[in-house]
């Protein structure tokens, strides 16, 4: 895997596309898909929506915060946040150019602009997930007032109100935990095209690990994991890399495993060559060593000198 494939990863990543990198191993057809950082819309910056930023860009969400009291919309407040705008709702709205990709969380202090928000994001691109704060009762109403008002039923009934799983929460970072769940259950959820069969599971972009490998010209090694069978830290996708120090850039889940692997990764270090070796956390030096998986996964590990397509072999 050489600094040329993750440059040109990168460089279409920036275009806001997502972008392909193709193994062949074993006589199978790997694809591990970076997607580009999925915009997460805050429509109101309360106190779930604090909470809401942070868990929002740990899951890898550009988090855009919008607020129309400065106290309220400011980068102090919202540190994590990716941008805060301090604007009336829906100006914000028409400025953001509501994309298909876009999560947008309606969380604002009343009704009164939650139905502002929503008769501007109805009017336009709907995103692929929006969700709406409130109570049954008074979510009922106000959707039942738009479709009233000539708004399309079918785009209402996709609103996710009240929003959030049901888990019982109670407290602002609570409510925040059952909607994040709700956003990772629609993300996975999302359906996969037939040609997109060889589709790995994990299609997560670590900014960081990608600026290292498109970057850096040291010598280093790319571990990708192919598949994975039980409980495992990770899925098929997972991706690191290793330089000659042992230093680890991304994971592919930590622990002994990861210790194993990198180990095998380092000798094959300017090597030019790749092979595939199986991880496996089921067995007795796993229990010995208390950790909590118990499945295996094969892992590709290529030196970033290598640069092609071809068969990599197994041990």
């Amino acid at each position: 895997m050489s600094i040329n494939e993750f440059r040109a990863i990168a460089k279409r990543l920036s275009t806001g596309y997502p972008a392909d990198l193709i193994r062949t191993a074993e006589g199978r057809r790997y694809v591990r898909r970076f997607v580009p950082e999925e915009r997460l819309i805050l429509l109101g910056g309360g106190h779930i929506a604090q909470p809401l930023c942070a868990m929002g860009a740990m899951l890898d969400f550009a988090v855009t915060v919008v607020d129309d009291r400065p106290a309220f919309a400011n980068h102090e407040r919202f540190p994590t946040a990716s941008q805060v705008i301090c604007d009336n709702f829906a100006a914000a709205i028409g400025a953001l150019e509501l994309r298909s990709t876009d999560y947008v969380c309606v969380v604002t202090r009343g009704h009164r602009w939650d139905g502002e928000c929503l008769r501007r994001i109805l009017s336009g691109r709907l995103p692929s997930y929006l969700g709406m704060i409130g109570s049954a009762r008074r979510v009922a109403g106000l959707l039942g007032l738009l479709a009233e008002e000539g708004y399309d039923t079918d785009a209402l009934s996709r609103i996710h109100a009240p929003i959030g799983l049901k888990i019982g929460a109670v407290t602002p970072a609570e409510i925040a935990v059952s909607i994040c769940a709700q956003l990772v259950e629609h993300r996975r959820g999302l359906p996969r095209q037939a040609e997109e069969a060889d589709l790995m599971a994990q299609t997560n972009t670590d900014p960081a690990l990608l600026q290292y490998l498109a970057e850096s010209d040291e010598p280093k090694a790319v571990l990708l994991v192919l598949s994975s069978i039980g409980s495992t830290p990770v899925k098929s996708g997972a991706i690191m890399a290793v330089d000659a120090l042992g230093r680890c850039y991304g994971t592919i889940g930590g622990g002994c495993g990861e210790a194993e692997a990198t180990t095998r990764a380092r000798r094959l270090i300017g090597t030019g060559k790749s092979l595939i070796i199986e991880v496996d956390m089921d067995n007795d030096v796993a229990e010995q060593e208390g950790m909590v998986c118990g499945g295996s996964m094969r892992v590709l590990i290529e030196d970033n000198a290598l640069g092609r397509t071809g068969e990599a072999h197994s041990v």
